[in-house]
């Protein structure tokens, strides 16, 4: 889209990543976690910018054929255009050129709006973490797309 970008995430983003991170969740990593990712030889992390402006960012950890989601965030001013899924599909694009073949992630029993988004992108429940939320005790989906080149091929034909 027109003013919209997705690029890796720089060190001079961390702050701004951060705030993203204490909007959209209820227990943010630190700017010093998000500090230490951009050292993490396996981590991978993008964001999103529109018209200049950070609106969102994912992170994952690319371990050897599998791609583990860490952090996947839109800004509630910049959802329901389809920001989330564009990221979700260049952080695909990333993890096969880094040589993941499948991705997992967690999400939140109650996040159906995330719940969507991943489906639709061929993830599917094979999993469930009780309690993985400390700060809801809350469970988890373990969601899992296990050939993210196939979802990717025919995102490009749509």
């Amino acid at each position: 889209m027109a003013g919209e970008i997705i690029r890796p995430m720089e060190r001079a983003d961390v702050s701004r990543v951060h705030e993203i991170e204490c909007t959209c969740f209820r227990s943010p990593w630190s700017k010093l976690a998000l500090l230490g990712e951009l050292r993490n030889e396996v981590a991978r992390y993008l964001v999103m910018e529109v018209d200049g402006v950070i609106c969102g960012y994912g992170g994952m950890w690319v371990l050897f054929e599998e791609a583990h989601v860490t952090n996947v965030a839109i800004m509630p001013d910049y959802r329901g255009t389809g920001r989330g899924k564009r990221l979700m599909l260049a952080m695909m694009r990333l993890a096969v050129k880094n040589g993941a073949e499948k991705m997992t992630l967690e999400v939140r029993e109650s996040n159906l709006v995330a719940q969507r988004l991943y489906m639709g992108l061929d993830f599917e429940q094979n999993g469930f973490r009780p309690g993985y939320y400390s700060d809801t005790g809350e469970g988890a989906k373990l969601l899992w797309n296990n050939d993210i080149q196939q979802t990717l091929d025919r995102e490009k034909n749509t």
